[in-house]
Order: C-alpha cells, then sequence, then structure tokens
C-alpha cells in the first residue's frame, strides 16, 4: 500500500514534518537497545461554553450574560464496557459503503450551511475553519467516530484538509486520491491537486480568498504543535489570527446524535515472544534517554508507540491493532490514560507487573498542568503532540514562573540528577519522541514474526490466486469488492490472522488508475479477462504485519500494458538490488524506481517505499522512499520499507508491484571510507506474472532476478500447499529461459 511521505504541512497538513523525522535518525541508548494554558478555563462548565484562544493565548470569550450556549463539550473517548473480545475482520462489502454522502448536492448544502451559521456566533466569531483528517494523535488511519473531514466533503480518501469559508468550500488531497475526490466531492467544492504546478497551499489560498485581518479556526487536538505554528505563521501574513477553539469541534455539533460512538474494544498484550524486549526495559531505556537530554518526563501521544512501548495492542482503529491513549512516563512512575474498559484483567496484571498505573484518558489535561506545576522538564514531539497539550504545558510554565518570580516556594522535582536544571523551573524539551527511531528498527524477533507472518499470507495468496484465475476462466463473474471479500476468506484461514491491514484495494481497468481506489459494493466493476486487474492488500498477524500489491491479466494484454509493467518491473528491481552506504536517506533511492519510466516520459504520483510496523501499523515512520527529499532520515539495518514503483493510465489502467523489504547489512570487497553498506532482503514471496513481461526490455541480469525470485517462491510457500494452490505455484514460478 503506498503513502505519501514528507508532505509539506501547509499544503497538506496531516503529516508529521521532515525536519521532525530527520532529527530521529540519531543513535540512541533506546534503538541500540533493538538493534544492537491552565486547564481550569478549558474545562466545560455548566451552560456548555465556548473557548477561543489565539495563539500563544487569549482572553477567554465569554457568552453574553443569559444567553443560550447550544454547543455541546468536548467529548474524550469515554464510554461503556464492551461485552466482546474478539478481533474481528469485516469483509469488505460491509467496509466499503460511504457512510457520509458524496456526491448529493443537498446533503452537502445542508452541511456546509450549518457550519457557516457556527462562524457568526458571537462566542464562536471566525471566518473560516480548517478540518484535517487527523484525530487528537495525529493517526493517519482513523476511529469513525473522528472521520470529521470525510463527513463534511464525503471524500473518504485517508489523507486530505477540508477549508470552509463564508463563500467557499475547498479540499486538498495528493495524487493518490484525485480521481477518487473527483467521484465523491459535490459541485459545492473546489478540489486542490495538491503538489501539482500552481495548486495554492491551504495558507496561500486562505491568503488570497480571505480580507486581510481575518478570524481562521482550528480544533487544536486536531493539529499537531508543529503544524499550528506553521499555519499560524503563514497566515499572519495577512494579519489574519489563528483561534484555537478547544472544548469542541464545529463539525461534531453538526454531525450531532448521528456521530458514531467511541471505540469501546478490549486491549490485548503482546506476546514477548513476538515483541521481543519486555516493557521494563524498554522504559529504562527511554529514562536514560530522559536523563541525557536533561529531562523529568516525556508524553508519548503517537498510539503506535504507545502500543510498541508496553508491548500491547488494541482494536480501536480500522486495520491497525492500536488503542486510544496517552502515556506518561517519569522518572519514578508511569500512567497510561486509557478509557479504564478497554483493560481485560490479563492487561491490567501485565501493567502492573511493569509498573503502569492506570488513568481516565480524559485526565491527561489536567496532567499537563500538574507536570508544569511540579517544576517538570517535560519532553514533548512537537511533530505528533497535539497543539492543545503544547499550549496548555506553555501556559502552566508561564503561570508557574509568574509565581516564582513573585516570591512563592517552587516545587523543585528530585528525580533527575541534574539539580542546576530543575532549579530552572519547568519548561519543554521539543525534540522527536525517541520511540520512534526505536521502533522503526526492528529486534532479532520481530524480523522472525515478519518472516513467518509473510510465509503463511503467501500461502493465502497463492490459494486465493489460484481459486481466482480458475473461476475467471470459467467466465464465472465476480465484482471487486466480492474478490477482497474471497481474499479476506483466504487470509482467515491462516493461523494468527488478526485483521487486514488496510482496506483492500481491489480495482478492476480503469478503476485500477485510482491509486488508492476503494471499491463500493453498489457501484463497483466486475472482473474480467480484458484489463488490467490491481490488487494491492495486507494482514495483520498476531507475529507481524504484510503489505503487496500484484497487477494481473487473465486474459491477453496489449502491447502497451505490457511495456509500462516491465518497465515498473526494472525499477522494482533496481530497488531490490540496491546498494548503498551506511546514512543514506530513503530518497536517494527513488530515483532507480523511476528511471525506467522516465526514459519513455512515464512516471507515477507516490512515494515508491513507506515503513510498516511489526504486527503494527502498515504505515510508520520516520524512513520512507520517496521523491520529496525533505526526508532526511537514514535507512538503517533493521528497518522494514515498502517497494512499490507503479504505473496509472487515468481512465484506462493502473500497475503496481509490491513486496516489502528489509533493510541488512552486506558483505563487500571494499568498505571506502571505513563505513558500512546495506541493501536489502525479501520478506514477500508471491509470483509476479511472467506474461505480463516484455523480455525484450529486460536484460540477462534482470530475467536472472525474475527467475531467482521465482525460485525462493517455489522453494519457501510451496511446502504450505497441496492440491491446486500448489499446481498454481508450479505454473507461476517457472523460470524464463534465455537465449
Amino acid at each position: 500500500m503506498i503513502v505519501l511521505q514528507a508532505k509539506p504541512l501547509s499544503a497538506l497538513l496531516p503529516v508529521r514534518s521532515a525536519a521532525m523525522e530527520a532529527a530521529a535518525t540519531a543513535a540512541s541508548p533506546l534503538s541500540a537497545l533493538f538493534s544492537r494554558s491552565p486547564s481550569s478555563h478549558l474545562r466545560s462548565a455548566p451552560g456548555f461554553r465556548l473557548l477561543a484562544l489565539s495563539l500563544p493565548l487569549a482572553d477567554e470569550l465569554r457568552a453574553p450574560s443569559g444567553s443560550a450556549l447550544l454547543l455541546p463539550p468536548r467529548r474524550f473517548c469515554v464510554s461503556a464496557r464492551s461485552s466482546g473480545d474478539q478481533i474481528v475482520a469485516r469483509p469488505s462489502s460491509e467496509m466499503r459503503k460511504n457512510p457520509f454522502g458524496g456526491c448529493d448536492r443537498g446533503t452537502g448544502d445542508e452541511k456546509l450551511r450549518a457550519l457557516r451559521e457556527l462562524f457568526s456566533r458571537p462566542d464562536v466569531g471566525i471566518d473560516a475553519y480548517i478540518i484535517p483528517s487527523q484525530d487528537a494523535h495525529q493517526s493517519e488511519f482513523i476511529a469513525e467516530c473522528f472521520m470529521r473531514r470525510a463527513y463534511i466533503s464525503g471524500f473518504t480518501g485517508s489523507a486530505g484538509t477540508a477549508v470552509v469559508t463564508k463563500e467557499n468550500a475547498a479540499l486538498w488531497t495528493d495524487g493518490r486520491y484525485f480521481l477518487q475526490a473527483e467521484k465523491q466531492l459535490s459541485r459545492d467544492w473546489i478540489l486542490m491537486r495538491s503538489g501539482n504546478h500552481g495548486v495554492p497551499t491551504t495558507s496561500e489560498w486562505l491568503n488570497d480568498v480571505l480580507a486581510p485581518g481575518c478570524r481562521i479556526g482550528i480544533d487544536p487536538f486536531l493539529f499537531s504543535s508543529n503544524a499550528a505554528e506553521e499555519l499560524k505563521d503563514e497566515i499572519s501574513k495577512k494579519d489574519h489570527e489563528l483561534v484555537f477553539l478547544y472544548d469542541y469541534n464545529l463539525i461534531d455539533v453538526i454531525w450531532g446524535e448521528s456521530r458514531p460512538k467511541p471505540p469501546i474494544n478490549p486491549t490485548r498484550v503482546h506476546d514477548i515472544n513476538y515483541a521481543g524486549v519486555d516493557v521494563s526495559s524498554k522504559l529504562f531505556s527511554l529514562r536514560s534517554e530522559l536523563i541525557e537530554a536533561g529531562g523529568s518526563a516525556i508524553i508519548i501521544s503517537m498510539l503506535d508507540e504507545v502500543a510498541w512501548l508496553l508491548n500491547m495492542r488494541g482494536n480501536d482503529v480500522p486495520n491497525s491493532p492500536v488503542f486510544y491513549s496517552y502515556l506518561l512516563v517519569e522518572m519514578n512512575r508511569v500512567k497510561l490514560f486509557i478509557d479504564n474498559t478497554k483493560i481485560t484483567m490479563e492487561v491490567k496484571d501485565h501493567l502492573t507487573n511493569a509498573g503502569v498505573e492506570l488513568r481516565p484518558y480524559e485526565g491527561i489535561l489536567p496532567e499537563i498542568e500538574r507536570l508544569a506545576a511540579s517544576g517538570a522538564k517535560l519532553w514533548l514531539d512537537p511533530s505528533s503532540v497535539n497543539a492543545a497539550i503544547v499550549s496548555i504545558f506553555k501556559s502552566a510554565c508561564e503561570k508557574h514562573n509568574r509565581k516564582t518570580r513573585k516570591g512563592e516556594k517552587k516545587e523543585v522535582v528530585a528525580s533527575i540528577k541534574n539539580q542546576d536544571i530543575q532549579a530552572e523551573g519547568p519548561f519543554g524539551l521539543y525534540k522527536v519522541s525517541p520511540v520512534t527511531m526505536a521502533k522503526a528498527v526492528k529486534n532479532r524477533a520481530e524480523i522472525e514474526g515478519m518472516h513467518n507472518s509473510h510465509l503463511r499470507d503467501a500461502a493465502a495468496l497463492a490459494e486465493f490466486w489460484a481459486w481466482l484465475e480458475e473461476e475467471i476462466s470459467k467466465n464465472i463473474a465476480y465484482t471487486e469488492v466480492e474478490v477482497a471479500d474471497k481474499l479476506l476468506e483466504f487470509r482467515k484461514k491462516q493461523p494468527g490472522f488478526l485483521d487486514t491491514s488496510f482496506d483492500t484495494i481491489s480495482g478492476y481497468g480503469a478503476n485500477g488508475a485510482i491509486i488508492h481506489y476503494n471499491p463500493n459494493s453498489e457501484s463497483c466493476s466486475v472482473v474480467g479477462d480484458k484489463n488490467l486487474f490491481l490488487l494491492d492488500s495486507g494482514g495483520q498477524y498476531v507475529d507481524g504485519t504484510t503489505d503487496i500489491t500484484r497487477t494481473v491479466h487473465f486474459g491477453e494484454p496489449s502491447l502497451r500494458q505490457k511495456e509500462c509493467f516491465t518497465r515498473v518491473l526494472q525499477g522494482h528491481i533496481a530497488i531490490d538490488q540496491a546498494i548503498f552506504p551506511e546514512g543514506t536517506p530513503g530518497f536517494v533511492l527513488d530515483i532507480l524506481a523511476r528511471s525506467p519510466l522516465w526514459k519513455i516520459g512515464l512516471d507515477y504520483r507516490h512515494g515508491t517505499g513507506h515503513g510498516v510496523g511489526a504486527a503494527l501499523n502498515v504505515h510508520e515512520g520516520p524512513q520512507s522512499i520517496s521523491f520529496r527529499y525533505g526526508n532526511m532520515t537514514a535507512l538503517q539495518k533493521g528497518m522494514i520499507v515498502s517497494n512499490e514503483p507503479g504505473y496509472y493510465e487515468d481512465n484506462s489502467f493502473g500497475i503496481r508491484i509490491e513486496n516489502l523489504l528489509i533493510v541488512k547489512e552486506v558483505e563487500l570487497p571494499n568498505y571506502y571510507g571505513g563505513i558500512g553498506y546495506l541493501g536489502f532482503e525479501k520478506l514477500t514471496f508471491v509470483p509476479i506474472q511472467n506474461k505480463l513481461v516484455d523480455l525484450s526490455l529486460l536484460s540477462h541480469a534482470e530475467i536472472n532476478w525474475l527467475n531467482d525470485y521465482h525460485a525462493q517462491v517455489w522453494e519457501k510457500v510451496s511446502p504450505m500447499l497441496d492440491g491446486g494452490a500448489r499446481e498454481w505455484l508450479w505454473n507461476n514460478t517457472r523460470p524464463i529461459p534465455q537465449d
């Protein structure tokens, strides 16, 4: 599955900044272990009040005396106990429908009209509102109750930013979603094709369409601190004011009772056999980082970082085994802020043994104030911690320091060695989370789990492809959604399967050209033998996460299709065989994948590779292989990346070939400069369709690569198959003869 990397905030808000990702490259004890404002005025009060704050702070805006405020207070994910304890993968037929509308012009008008009515209320008073894709943890994939941008716009892609003014509504998204957005947006919306020449960023557009001196509102829980600061700086060029609307989200107001309930799924323990390192050891290394940085506490807000650090998994977010929570690590205490109903007895015992205390999810804001009042040196990752938390901590620090200057007694935390730093009072350490790199560099157990899960996944795919090829040969019609559902059935048979790792992209013909195509059971195509079929899918297993794309033709491909497929394959081979010195950032390799396409004037609008978690999120940072050169994170031994060049001919067909790779050390006859060299080891073992290859374009070395790969597929996967699936694998892994 492809993901666009290192997108500038001002163009598309939902990604971590490249600068912060680059900072994660520094070596640390934690990574070495595994590779070698005061909340008192923010809480809801009787009568439900809205508070607006300008960065960095502004006076509280109160409703006129006696006026009725109809807006509800902000609600955290606090809900009733779940009655179930199973993680169930839903078939695509239950997931593909757009629950937010889309091209219904009347529905779109009604939502926009209701939102704009809120702008003019005296207790709101804004001229524009920005709706990003994220939740309060800057997640790429989010629970349905947080899909606010999808609700207001009808566009359901995972990346995008909606901006609504009193007169206009615009949506920014990247090249993966251009065609999807064209279909889903009503005529009330302007589609901004982010990254295309001449397309303004969100802040540039606001500066252009608004008169100087306007007020632009955001929910500060949905923006990272970096994102909010960058936005504030950009719009200030036209004297606009950024307004923090703390107590609730305006989209939630108009969504009302129809808004889905927050998830209440139970968490589970991630077995040490798969995690490889226990929680106590991870916390020890994290505290070593804190001491070295002169800190006394750290807030972890990225959901996959919390799950990884605590060796826990959840099911709050579709396809991602994470749970909504914050984690506070101090020198002598650890607090997990989570809905307590998600904690089973097994998980409670696990956390108790690791010294982790439970706190309510909504208790994070008062805790931030407590930390400032106690003089904490708090590590905050501004690329991931939301602007609300950072702003509240800064405000609380200012309040504490004002009291200190007036001669009030200052509390001192005596939990770290550097007393001189403690005496200076509370402050923030604004650095990338040390957990980011530690999680990205897989340990031996995580790599073993990834190997094993990929082999089981390969067996499921072989059975699936054998079945589908047979059905197509009999002229039996299956829709794109039915094909995806059938693949899920085969995966479910494999030991340790939990869920898909993302919604399966099942695109036939022209639909394959929609890079992140979402087939709908009511309107999708039938898979046939007259065009290309692109299938991008993955699985979540107890021991690993998979992601694979194959493009096939069940009939006779055209010469054009074969040429394009072969050039994509050449780029795929070039990445797979790449050897590069230690310290090389991923963007340096991107040209290898595109060069065969560039030679005939073709290209693709997405990155070539993204990081993948070990039994965690299918997309993880900070590493990537992308044409966006802002991400300077070096590829390191133990990292996992995808290798997925492609080509998409609008309204005709799409091609993508994707395997997952582990970065490994390579032995070479020379080590120029005394540094080591790295390469890749394959994780994915599923045949690549030979009949789509134009052999006249391939070199002998490239043909040898394909033959060698298929030999490995047969050797590794055939012992897990029998009957028709084994025969299919044999037929699709035979070597290509050479002259």
